[in-house]
């Protein structure tokens, strides 16, 4: 991952920006800043407020409360000139199913007076090449998404919004939408928002990472700088002999605290220091006569850190 020396002045300002639907408050008094060429990752589960959030970031809706600017400017009475500088990527997108991939390139280069030329650049950015000549219809799902996020870049913007391009992708495809985001990185000045509730792409693709949840920001940084701040404590996962699928074995009175997923029969816990907790551990378990049969530890993610801060997983 190249190391990008950011600009002082930001490409996107978000100030105290609030937003609902009828009771439901999707965005509770966000505030934020994005720097040229930076890869910032909105990290959150479903129902976070991340899409109303980029929503806002792109002009499709308005905040109820708040300021939200681009390069500066605020939507209104700037909107061409800033859609000409934004590409975005919506969590669904919806083509003509009887138009080659060619001929679909070639009509959205069209709203922006591009001609065939960035198109054939497109087309070997995503590796699409051999499906110039197919039906968008036919296309498989990684297919459609390299497509869409090939789109996103026609205009080559100068902010890419992503929002939740890999989601019910399969982990070939996936990371294939990646590469492409790698050589974007490597190739270009341009500024990324990736929203995404899978901690391994934020991990992957972005060097800074804001962690949302219920509308407000919990925890952002560096993600270099948030995973060292919590490496000082390792993880450690374990099973028991026995089936505790329908019920907790009890770790109420656990000298440190311990979770337990009756699904996965795994629990998990976080140690500052292993070489004295770990005997006390273990000393606990043949106190309640709870035999162990596997223990694995594991540095922590950004996975750790919300369910650290919110009780549960990204995934739930």
């Amino acid at each position: 991952m190249s190391h990008t020396i950011f600009s002082k002045t930001p490409v996107i300002e978000v100030k105290d920006v609030y937003k609902s639907f009828k009771a439901v408050k999707a965005v509770r008094g966000i505030s934020l800043k994005i720097f040229p060429g930076q890869f910032v990752a909105l990290l959150g589960p479903n129902g976070a407020g991340k899409t109303t959030l980029v929503e806002m970031i792109e002009g499709i809706q308005k905040p109820d409360r708040g300021e939200i600017l681009i390069f500066g400017k605020g939507w209104n009475g700037n909107e061409d000139e800033l859609r000409r500088v934004i590409g975005l990527s919506l969590q669904e997108t919806y083509f003509i199913d009887k138009l080659t991939v060619w001929e679909t390139l070639n009509l959205f280069g069209s709203f922006y007076d591009l001609g065939p030329e960035r198109s054939e650049r497109i087309l070997h950015l995503t590796g699409l090449e051999e499906k110039r000549k197919s039906f968008v219809v036919h296309l498989s799902g990684g297919q459609r998404q390299r497509l869409a996020l090939g789109i996103a870049l026609l205009n080559e913007p100068r902010i890419l919004l992503l929002d939740e391009p890999t989601t019910g992708l399969d982990p070939n495809a996936r990371r294939e939408i990646w590469a492409i985001l790698g050589k974007l990185r490597e190739q270009s000045g341009t500024s990324l928002i990736l929203t995404t509730h899978y901690m391994e792409e934020a991990e992957q693709l972005c060097d800074y990472v804001i962690i949302i949840d219920h509308g407000v920001i919990l925890r952002e940084g560096a993600r270099k700088q948030l995973l060292e701040e919590t490496n000082q404590e390792k993880i450690a996962e374990f099973s028991l002999d026995g089936n505790f699928r329908h019920h907790d074995p009890g770790f109420g009175d656990s000298p440190f605290p311990i979770s337990w997923d009756v699904n996965s029969e795994k629990g998990n816990m976080a140690l500052s220091n292993v070489e004295s907790e770990l005997p006390q551990f273990l000393e606990y378990l043949k106190k309640k006569n709870l035999p162990l049969k596997n223990l694995e530890f594991r540095r922590k993610t950004l996975d750790d850190i919300f369910t650290s801060l919110t009780g549960r997983r990204l995934d739930e």
